[in-house]
């Protein structure tokens, strides 16, 4: 029997400074109940989704504070998780988690169709830089307001009304990184489910990058991961201006041989739907990447024994 799963990644506008939870909440049901009202089951929301992109700006004290969830859920966002218990439809979303001890950490959950959270991850691969670049409006500080993830890349199983697939979560610049997928492909992934918030030009203060090529590479991460580890990729972004800073769009969802099947077209709220059959893994996982006949893991040791290139001829 088919394992079909009808999945919408729901992207969303720009979540601006000055815009209140209830507001960017409101947006977020809209989009939730449009996706249920085309058939989903499955939704899957950007990083950071119910705040605007706060490392951005050099911030401290309350303010800073404010932008964390100290639980999941909380009667701020709980309205969402009820709502999609109601609806019998799950999600994926992303936020800024402030744990009991006060950790930090940018966070995403998987939430099943009965509003209970099936599964947590935290970033690893964290962009920027700790010290704020002297002279630019705009910053990348999750080094300075989050801690590098602690959960690993733990696969674990969504639940039968899905078809039981294999799920991984990454969060936006984990998916530029091949170990990431290639850990969760190692446990079998057959969904893997991406928010992120990436900015349309070079967030480290170059000049090289622009809004076109980062959307290609964006793109291109899902597209070419999802080929080589014979997995369906939902990668779900925040876009448009936000408080003067832009955000690409490119909202995709790819099948296992890395073939775009449905993307967003704007920079707005928007929904796209698509029905991934979770059984086209097996072609990848059965023949080109059959990992167990054709991998040669004694040759691969670099990858975990180095971080810096060593120029050695």
């Amino acid at each position: 029997m088919p394992r079909i799963l009808r999945i919408a990644a729901a992207q969303m506008g720009p979540n601006q400074r000055a815009d209140t939870r209830e507001a960017i909440l409101a947006r977020m049901l809209r989009l939730l109940e449009e996706a249920a009202g085309r058939g989903a089951q499955l939704v899957v929301f950007p990083e950071l989704a119910f705040t605007t992109f706060f490392p951005r700006w050099l911030l401290e004290g309350a303010e800073l504070d404010g932008y964390y969830e100290t639980a999941m859920p909380n009667p701020a966002v709980q309205p969402l998780f009820s709502r999609a218990r109601e609806l019998g439809v799950g999600f994926y979303v992303g936020y800024a988690e402030m744990t009991a001890e006060g950790k930090r950490f940018n966070s995403a959950v998987t939430v099943g169709p009965d509003g209970t959270i099936i599964a947590k991850y935290r970033k690893v691969h964290l962009p920027g830089s700790v010290e704020p670049r002297v002279g630019d409006r705009f910053q990348q500080l999750e080094k300075r307001y989050f801690e590098y993830g602690d959960t690993g890349f733990p696969a674990f199983r969504g639940p039968a009304a899905w078809g039981g697939p294999v799920m991984g979560m990454l969060i936006c610049n984990d998916r530029r990184w091949p170990e990431a997928w290639r850990v969760y492909a190692l446990q079998g992934v057959e969904l893997m489910v991406i928010g992120y918030n990436s900015a349309a030009y070079d967030p480290n203060g170059g000049s090289t990058e622009n809004e076109e090529i980062r959307t290609f590479h964006s793109t291109l991460a899902a597209q070419g991961n999802a080929y080589m580890n014979a997995t369906w990729a939902v990668s779900v972004a925040k876009a448009g201006d936000e408080d003067g800073s832009g955000l690409i769009g490119g909202s995709c969802i790819v099948d296992p041989n890395g073939v775009v099947v449905a993307q967003a077209k704007t920079l707005a709220d928007e929904v796209v739907v698509a029905d991934c059959d979770l059984d086209a893994c097996r072609q990848g996982k059965e023949k080109m990447f059959n990992f167990a006949m054709h991998r040669r893991p004694e040759h691969y040791g670099r990858i975990t024994g180095q971080t810096g290139a060593e120029v050695t001829v």
